[in-house]
């Protein structure tokens, strides 16, 4: 097997996609994927907390949870299927997009690409939810200042087993799945996606 070059450096991020969860009888299944164009940042902060147990007068042992990430998804506008599809909104007749107080969300996976010095990476947040996205309304001036939307994000240990999230660099054994990493939401040990 040839050497492995690594990424030093990692930024940027493009090709997001979520895809919508459904659960029944402790069994996820994950809807096909749909782009959310137009990303220009994600920040995942950790979330948890780390508990040491002293003993013989040091940190004898250091007990840590992991739940997961929170962080805001920002992006130019946030598309009508994510609207509908995850966020519950319906769609009338006349093509307006009505929130309503009773509006159910639903849980999803957030896929999407950011770029290395040498490679880029693809990673997936197995179980997420959202809120209602945020927007800024400013009055066009001289200059032209784009606002965006802001979803706040919790990527959380799913369900079923726990995994949060994976992220995967090409290499020559899994340029196919790596090809393929959009078509469908990646499992451990995944074969390319039909």
């Amino acid at each position: 097997m040839a050497s492995e070059t690594k990424n030093k450096v990692l930024y940027g991020i493009e090709n997001c996609y979520v895809a919508k969860i459904t659960e029944e009888g402790g069994k996820i299944t994950y809807g096909t994927p749909f782009k959310m164009p137009g990303v220009t940042g994600i920040a995942p902060e950790p979330q948890g907390e780390s508990t040491p147990f002293y003993a013989d007068n040091i940190v004898y042992f250091m007990a840590s949870s992991n739940q997961g990430y929170q962080g805001d998804l920002v992006l130019a506008m946030t598309p009508e299927e994510f609207l509908t599809q995850i966020l519950g909104q319906t769609k009338d007749k006349n093509g307006a997009i009505i929130e309503n107080a009773d509006d159910q969300t639903a849980r999803f996976a957030l896929m999407f690409e950011g770029v290395g010095d040498i490679k880029k990476r693809r990673w997936v947040y197995w179980d997420c939810t959202a809120t209602r996205p945020s927007r800024e309304h400013n009055t066009k001036q001289e200059n032209i200042e784009v606002g965006t939307d802001t979803i706040p994000i919790t990527m959380s240990p799913r369900s079923t087993d726990k995994a949060i999230k994976a992220y995967i660099e090409p290499n020559e054994e899994n340029q196919t799945v790596y090809n393929t990493f959009f078509t469908k939401v990646y499992e451990k040990d995944a074969d390319a996606a039909v």
